[in-house]
């Protein structure tokens, strides 16, 4: 599939190979277009597990279980059974709310002297072998 985009019959930009489309969260405008910006392949998939990971459970009204409550574990102390707890709801939260996705790892690394844990999600999309790795910074704020 792909997706031309014209203006007056002038071809401005084309996208090949357009598996997943949605749109940028911060509701960007094209003044050309007069429409939203759309995020496409990887970046689609990308936006939405960060939706996923820094929604928390009941955030949202009609999906209490949508999203996952690592950001209740940043006030836990820095141990490795907490290390693997955020990988676990990680991949749980994942494997639930993002069918797009295969996860190939998850990655945890604390720094407690910054209250502040980095988190590396390495997955695929369905239709791509090729890794994609997204890293996330979780701050505590006192």
């Amino acid at each position: 599939m792909a997706i031309v985009v014209k203006n007056n019959n002038k071809t401005l930009k084309t996208f090949k190979n357009v598996d997943f489309s949605d749109v940028e969260t911060r509701f960007a405008f094209q003044a050309i277009k007069k429409d939203l910006v759309p995020v496409i392949n990887e970046d689609s998939v990308k936006q939405s597990l960060k939706n996923i990971i820094f929604t928390s459970k009941g955030e949202r009204f009609f999906n209490p279980n949508f999203g996952s409550d690592i950001l209740l574990m940043l006030f836990e102390n820095i141990t490795p059974a907490t290390e693997q707890i955020f990988t676990d709801l990680i991949k749980t939260a994942v494997s639930n709310h993002e069918p797009r996705a295969n996860l190939i790892d998850v990655n945890v690394n604390p720094y407690p002297d910054e209250n502040s844990v980095l988190i590396s999600i390495i997955f695929s999309t369905l239709n791509s072998a090729e890794p994609i790795t997204l890293d996330l910074i979780l701050n505590r704020i006192r």
